[in-house]
């Protein structure tokens, strides 16, 4: 099982098994189609995030509205999670 690096750690400098572990402890869930995609559910809204080559791409849906964000891997995985969970 990995271990998370540090907080302050870039998202670049973890493993994907890693990225995996931090996304699940959010209470995010693997798509079975989709092994790149994990959804976040709220009680008021909800995010999808995938994992691409380049970045992690949020898109937040909250009353029928989606607004979407791209994060570098340069950026921490602090910087990333509170942003993903301020929602949209």
């Amino acid at each position: 099982m990995a271990l998370l690096p540090p907080v302050q750690t870039p998202l670049n400098q973890h493993s994907l098994a890693a990225l995996e572990l931090w996304l699940h402890e959010l209470g995010a869930k693997k798509s079975k189609e989709d092994l790149c995609i994990w959804t976040l559910l709220m009680p008021n809204w909800s995010a999808e995030i995938k994992i691409e080559q380049d970045e992690l791409k949020v898109t937040w849906e909250q009353n029928g509205k989606s607004s979407s964000c791209s994060f570098p891997y340069g950026l921490s995985r602090q910087d990333v999670q509170i942003a993903i969970t301020e929602g949209p």
